[in-house]
């Protein structure tokens, strides 16, 4: 029996995450969607066979919806969170969980007042197969205690309206959930630096390079360069006690000729993580015919929040900051 999802934001990302639940995996059905456009809606709609609804709480509240995927605008997210946890639904929320801490913290209590998971946050790189091997790698032992991670995330240029905040909120966020994913830790500090501008990011801040600090002692250091215009380049490396592991280049081949050898650079998100998401959205499929969630919890998608929330602070302030997280509750250990 098919899991019947419902979905609030028909737009770039909602679009890809229909195609990909309507045409590539098993065992789910788009049987609604809505948005505040209710044109585009209409017209996704017609295209799967799915039902139309005015507001996304009157999508959660239908009958027919066994789980819910949100992809609407970022400060609607958490209302839509909050609305299917009170309706007892499963529910699938692209990152960010919310855009405040406070926001945050209402749908920790909201979960932990019902006493099981039903938030799954979309930090896809959790289901990558090289991340993946990164942890394994590490948990084995194989390096000895991990040091330092270093990361990087590398996009070839970015919209206009593109911030140095969203250099954090929007693209180190995913190098702060991953660093936590593989090193098994929590920050306790953040301190955001930008070297010489690149030439080609107009006024923008850019590259950033945020330093994160860990309750065991490891550093992580994120470098953000979002107009390096050769590619979509994310980078990874873990230097250990007595080894280092390193994310390997994506290509299948290496070509060599002319004297030279190369190899392909992914062009997007789409390209590098489309087979991340496929895994994702796999499991969380399994996990929400089951009533639940899988992988990425509220838990990180409120500690992704407070993280990149202190770290625009420190873009402000250029100074050190202190990342100060709640106790973590037992649903979540």
């Amino acid at each position: 029996m098919s899991l019947k999802i419902g979905v609030i934001g028909v737009g770039m990302i909602g679009q890809d995450h229909i195609r990909r639940l309507t045409t590539v995996l098993a065992g789910a059905q788009v049987v609604a969607v809505s948005d505040v456009n209710p044109e585009q809606a209409e017209a996704v709609a017609a295209r799967i066979g799915a039902r139309t609804y005015p507001t996304g709480e009157a999508l959660i509240e239908a009958h027919e919806v066994d789980a819910v995927l949100v992809t609407s605008w970022g400060p609607t997210h958490a209302k839509y969170v909050l609305a299917a946890i009170v309706a007892r639904k499963p529910v699938f929320c692209e990152k960010p969980l919310a855009e405040t801490v406070e926001e945050c913290e209402a749908v920790l209590d909201a979960e932990t007042k019902l006493g099981r998971r039903l938030v799954q946050v979309g930090f896809m790189r959790r289901f990558d197969a090289q991340y993946r091997a990164m942890k394994q790698t590490v948990e084995a032992g194989a390096i000895g205690a991990p040091l330092i991670f270093q990361s990087g995330h590398r996009n070839p240029s970015v919209p206009g309206y593109y911030t140095a905040n969203n250099a954090l909120t929007d693209t180190a966020v995913h190098d702060i959930d991953t660093a936590r994913f593989l090193l098994d830790d929590e920050p306790i500090a953040i301190s955001v630096k930008s070297p010489r501008k690149n030439s080609r990011g107009g006024g923008l801040a850019d590259p950033l390079l945020t330093l994160m600090e860990m309750r065991t002692g490891a550093l992580v250091a994120i470098e953000t360069s979002v107009n390096i215009a050769y590619g979509y380049d994310i980078r990874g490396e873990i230097i250990g006690e007595t080894g280092v592991v390193t994310l390997a280049e994506s290509n299948n081949v290496v070509v060599k000729t002319n004297g030279g050898f190369s190899g392909h650079v992914p062009v997007d998100w789409k390209e590098r993580f489309g087979a991340a998401f496929d895994t994702e959205f796999r499991e969380w499929i399994a996990a929400a015919s089951d009533g639940g969630a899988a992988g990425p919890s509220a838990w990180d998608g409120y500690v992704a929040t407070v993280a990149t929330t202190t770290g625009v602070k420190a873009i402000a302030t250029g100074a050190r900051e202190l990342i100060t997280l709640r106790e973590r509750p037992a649903l979540y250990a």
